[in-house]
């Protein structure tokens, strides 16, 4: 059981950082990124035993790597949409508070 708790399935640690993504638990996402670093410097001291075990989990997680990589590009997405609100906010306080494109027509009643 202690092994368990010290070097969880692959599966597991997909689903968590799936979960933490989702979440935006920034903490736990380092600790997860910190964990898949060690997992992978330690592909070259493995023994073909290990790497056979490492490989049955990849196989076993290939799902949760599938739904992870959705969350990933679903966050980036979003990210990018945030990005893009924040420079508008930053156009709009350039420009003043009252700055927006339809205004300067709304105030204008044709007669001016």
């Amino acid at each position: 059981m202690q092994s368990q708790r010290t070097n969880p399935e692959l599966r597991e640690l997909v689903v968590e950082a799936s979960l933490s993504l989702a979440r935006m638990d920034a903490e736990r996402l380092e600790e997860l990124a910190l964990s898949c670093q060690a997992l992978n410097r330690d592909l070259g001291t493995m023994t073909a035993a290990e790497r056979e075990e490492r490989a049955r989990q990849a196989r076993g997680a290939a799902a949760e790597m599938t739904g992870f990589g959705r969350v990933l590009e679903a966050t980036r997405a979003n990210l990018e949409v945030m990005e893009r609100v924040r420079e508008r906010r930053a156009a709009r306080l350039e420009y003043g508070r009252d700055w927006r494109p339809w205004a300067l027509a709304e105030k204008s009643h044709g007669n001016d």
